[in-house]
Parts: structure tokens; sequence; C-alpha cells
């Protein structure tokens, strides 16, 4: 009901703007609920969505945003009846009461999910405490939603595959398989799946487990004879399956076994299947061949580092989670110094947070300058093979996985041989190590990459054109 008062809210403030062109376009869009953050519009045909999309969707999500406080996306659907056309329910919206302020909103709205209700009935003193505070399911945080998830151009891939998998729209993938580095948000992304999943279909059966508690799980099954139980909850008794980590079954052969047999069973019943990782499948060492082969029968998103515009977004978001002010001069601060990864982003918030309420003075960019000197170390060659890699592929408009992929088109090829280069230059790295980065690659092959990069440094122009601008870019700040 919070939901529709204020879709309808916004569709008023919408309207106004151009009554007569919105009565138009949206005769041909309907509205099919809101759900952690996440818009279900459906389109008379693609034509109607693109414009809609174009002309009216900015000044709706903005009133959503403002209103709410949501990390507002749309799912669109095309084809099929409209029943309920947008424009045909146009009506004044009722006043909506003190208790749907914003910053009570996310809180209370964004993606709370709980198990079925337990199957002993409560006893009649306790059945209106039960019923006002359901168990939530095991191992999920409340706050990883997508309402409160951050879309970038770095993780924007991973966002569409995960929401698309929870059943909001878009073409779905089995499995989805999110990889990136730590601290990243894979784990935030699959625990949002897990909440939207169970807000759509509240009787699903969904299993989310790190790679550590499976193995776990399964030691103990085989130790305590009860094998066909555990094969029953991950096979037959399981609608959508979450693994963490997934690169913790290396050499564990007779667990990666059991996991194997799990995946064909679930993904032969459509049953959908996300698991994340901090390496790409074919990185997966110690892993058998026949399952990296199934972690690319769907689609591999991976999540990069957070771009200036995005850590600033990440910032906010976090700053209106946990109440702390902030001015707009300590976020982009904040957002410039800490480039590595979300986590470590956010705890240092927290942290100026905390120390700024024992000393009773508030974050001002002073304040923020002295504590990020004595806490964060200045690593003035802190980039990565990860950041290098990206950096390659943007400088030369290729997709993240080019590099690592057998592609051995020369304009590829080419690329894949300067990040290989500007990794052994500045990284430092040994060329074993450089050569399981780049898609577990022959130590030799590096060394010939490089020793080719060197050489035409030196000797072609463009070459070290290419090699100047792209060191511009490591060295600066984003």
């Amino acid at each position: 009901m919070q939901h529709e008062m204020l879709w309808n809210e916004a569709v008023v403030f919408t309207h106004a703007k151009s009554p007569a062109s919105f009565e138009q376009w949206f005769s041909g869009v309907q509205f099919d609920g809101i759900t952690d953050g996440i818009i279900s519009l459906r389109a008379r045909d693609e034509f109607v969505r693109d414009w809609v999309e174009r002309h009216f969707l900015p000044t709706l999500t903005d009133y959503l945003r403002s209103q709410t406080g949501w990390s507002v996306q749309v799912a669109w659907s095309v084809g099929g009846d409209l029943e309920r056309p947008v424009a045909c329910g146009i009506s004044e919206p009722p006043v909506r009461p003190r208790a749907l302020v914003p910053s009570s909103v996310t809180n209370r709205l964004a993606g709370r999910i709980y198990e079925e209700s337990a199957t002993k009935a409560p006893t009649s003193a306790s059945a209106g405490a039960a019923s006002a505070r359901p168990k939530r399911l095991d191992g999920l945080n409340p706050k990883y939603t997508f309402a409160n998830f951050v879309v970038g151009p770095s993780n924007q891939l991973a966002h569409a595959a995960a929401i698309a998998a929870a059943g909001g729209g878009g073409p779905r993938y089995n499995p989805v398989f999110v990889c990136g580095g730590t601290g990243l948000g894979k784990t935030h992304l699959v625990q949002a799946v897990a909440h939207r999943f169970r807000s759509e279909r509240p009787s699903a059966r969904i299993l989310y487990v790190s790679a550590e508690q499976f193995v776990n799980e399964f030691v103990q099954s085989l130790q305590e004879g009860r094998m066909s139980e555990f094969r029953n909850r991950y096979r037959g008794r399981c609608d959508l399956l979450l693994v963490d980590d997934i690169q913790f079954l290396a050499s564990k052969t007779q667990t990666q076994e059991e996991f194997f047999h799990a995946f064909n069973v679930l993904h032969h019943a459509d049953k959908q299947i996300v698991v994340t990782s901090d390496k790409y499948p074919q990185q997966l060492e110690r892993m058998e061949e026949r399952l990296v082969s199934r972690f690319k029968w769907g689609l591999i998103a991976d999540i990069q580092g957070p771009e200036l515009e995005t850590r600033v977004a990440i910032l906010r978001k976090k700053a209106e989670l946990e109440q702390i002010e902030l001015e707009s001069d300590v976020i982009l601060f904040l957002a410039q110094s800490i480039r590595s990864n979300v986590r470590e982003l956010e705890g240092t918030l927290i942290r100026l947070a905390a120390k700024s309420s024992l000393l009773g003075r508030s974050i001002d960019l002073e304040f923020a300058r002295q504590e990020l000197a004595v806490t964060v170390n200045p690593r003035p060659n802190e980039a990565s093979v990860d950041d290098i890699q990206r950096v390659v592929c943007h400088h030369f408009k290729l997709r993240s996985n080019d590099l690592l992929s057998k592609d051995r088109h020369k304009s590829v090829a080419f690329a894949r041989h300067v990040a290989m280069y500007l990794c052994k230059q500045r990284l430092k790295c040994s060329f074993p190590e450089l050569g399981r980065a780049f898609g577990n690659r022959d130590h030799t092959t590096v060394m010939s990459a490089v020793r080719k990069v060197c050489n035409l440094r030196t000797s072609d122009p463009e070459v070290r054109a290419h090699l100047d601008a792209l060191e511009r870019k490591l060295g600066t700040t984003d």
C-alpha cells in the first residue's frame, strides 16, 4: 500500500510537468509494483518504452529518490495486454501519514525478508508478538538490498544480472557468476537477490551459503551418515541457490564432485544459481574443468573498483543510512583518498564518525585530513593488476574479460601485451603470477609480450603514445 501511494505521488508530480504528453505515452505503460527500490513497468512496445525512459523516467525516479532515499532502478517488460495503463489511473494521492517520512521509509520498506511461519502454532499469549517479529532468513544482512546498492559503471552489469536472477525483469541467465576483488559488493548483490526473490515468492526455498559452509556441511554429513539428507537439501528442496566465495572449493575434490551433481540437478530443473568469486572462472586454480565450464554456461559479470563518482554516491548513501552528517567537500576528499574498495571506504567513514563522536567535534575537512594522514598509508603505486586491466580495456574500448580470453585478434592481442607490460613495469610481479592473472597463460607468453612491447616503445611512436596516455591515467586518482 505504501509503495502504491509513493508511486501515485510520483505520477501526479510527473504528470503536472506535461499533462497532454504524459497521458499520450503513459496510456501504453502499466505499473506492476515496487519491490526493494525496483520499479516494475510494462510497455506496449519498445518504442513506447524507449520514449518514456528517455523523457519521463528521470523526473519520476528523481522524485522517488528525493522522497525515500532509495537507489531507484526500473525493470521493464515489453508486450502483453495492459490491464491498468498508468494514464487511466491518475488521481490526487492521499496524504501520506508521518510514519512514512523519508528517513524511515528506507529502513522499514527496503527489502525485509522473513522465513515462513513456524509449523508449530504459537500460544495465544505469544501469537501477537510472534506475528509482529517474524524470523529473518538466516545468514542475510537486512541492509544488503537492491535499494541500498549504489550502481555505477563498474558494477552495472552485475547489478542488472542480479535483478534478472531475482525475477525483476530483463533476460535471465543461469548461472550468474559474479566476480571481483575483495570488498566491492559481491556479497551485497547476492544477498539482495535472496531478499528480492523471497519478497516475490514468500514460500520459496532459498539456500544462501558460503563455499566454506558448504564444505563443512558436506564433511559433517559424510561423518554422520546423513548424505541423503544433505543431497535432498541442495537438490530437492531448493528453488534458489546462492554460494559466496566459490573459490574456496579449490582442491577439495570430493566436495567439488558433490557440488557438480547438485549444480546439474538444479540447472536441469531451471532453478536459479548465483555464485560469487574473487576470480574469473578460467582463473580458478585446482577447480575441476567440468565445473569451470558450467560456470561459463550463463553470464559472467565482473565488478571493478568503483569510479570517483560512484565512490561519492556510496559515501552519501552510507552517511544517510548511518545518519552521519557530512559536508560535500569532506565526501569528495574521502572518495579521492580511498580508492581500493567499498569496504575500506565505508569503514573509514564509520571510523571518522566514531572518533568525532568521542571527541565531540564535527567531521570537517581539517578533521578528515588529520585522521586519514594517520590511518591511511600513502601507496604511490597502489594500482593492482585488475586496475591496470580495467584502464587498458577502457583505453582500447574492449570488454573487461577480453584480456583473459583466448581471442588472438590483433587489436585484442596488442592490448593484452600492453597490459602485461604495464603490470610488469609497475607492480614487479613475477612472470608466472602475471600468466595466471591473464587467463592462466604460460609464463613464456608473458615474457615474450613484455619484451615485444618494450622494443616497440623505443621504435614505434604510436605505441609510445598509447603507453604514455595509459601511464598518465594510472597515475591519476581515477
